[in-house]
């Protein structure tokens, strides 16, 4: 759905949304199917938020990783016409060879202003069996693959948080989803994570990380049951 400004000129500044989602074998059962029920869930949110910010243009495609990785919905898709593919769960974790296909992907992308930092979410119940390194020494070499704002979702407690900070840069942005109510409450948080970043501020200096208010994200309580 086109947007127009205030005075009708048409919005031109595309943000980019990616998930990235681990598909091995260990997420089999009700990881994965929180996890779909979860993005399924949150896309009318999602599209709120986009909707209600005038600033950008949000386009959302999704990556798959387990005994490799693949795009699982490779078109760059409006958030309005956004649906969910449920995914399946089997493999190991290659999540290096996740990331360096989004850094292939990220290094198309013009070095222009029109395009805002994009929004890279990461989910994941293990550990990389692949070179991780290697996979994100080449998303931090892609200019748009430093800038963007990198969020990591540790599903259960065998996920790798050393590694999934070494993703974001920033441990508060290291989420862990200790059971499902977790799960889907961060799969939310981060996909509204696109009206601040959409924000005006958010360009003026080049760090989208510093609209992101981790302040919202949500926390444990005493309430929630620890079953991952």
């Amino acid at each position: 759905m086109a947007k127009h400004l205030p005075g009708g000129e048409m919005s031109s500044r595309i943000l980019d949304f990616i998930w990235i989602a681990d598909c091995s074998g260990s997420m089999d059962g009700e990881k994965i199917q929180t996890l779909n029920y979860a993005i399924r869930q949150t896309i009318p949110d999602m599209q709120k938020e986009a909707d209600a910010n005038p600033n950008a243009s949000v386009m959302v495609r999704a990556l798959k990783f387990s005994d490799g990785a693949q795009w699982h919905i490779p078109t760059a898709t409006p958030v309005d016409q956004f649906n969910w593919a449920d995914l399946q769960a089997g493999g190991v974790t290659a999540m290096g060879m996740a990331l360096e296909m989004v850094a292939t992907e990220l290094r198309s992308f013009p070095p222009d202003t029109k395009r805002l930092p994009p929004v890279l979410v990461l989910l994941t119940d293990g550990q990389p069996t692949d070179d991780f390194k290697r996979g994100l020494d080449e998303l931090m070499n892609v200019p748009w693959g430093k800038k963007a704002v990198r969020i990591a979702i540790a599903i259960g407690k065998d996920a790798d948080i050393s590694v999934l900070e070494q993703f974001t840069g920033n441990k508060e942005l290291v989420l862990e989803a200790k059971n499902p109510q977790l799960l889907i409450q961060f799969i939310k948080w981060a996909s509204t994570v696109v009206k601040t970043v959409s924000a005006p501020r958010a360009s003026d200096n080049g760090d989208a990380l510093s609209s992101v208010d981790v302040n919202t994200i949500p926390v444990l309580t005493d309430d929630d049951d620890e079953i991952w």
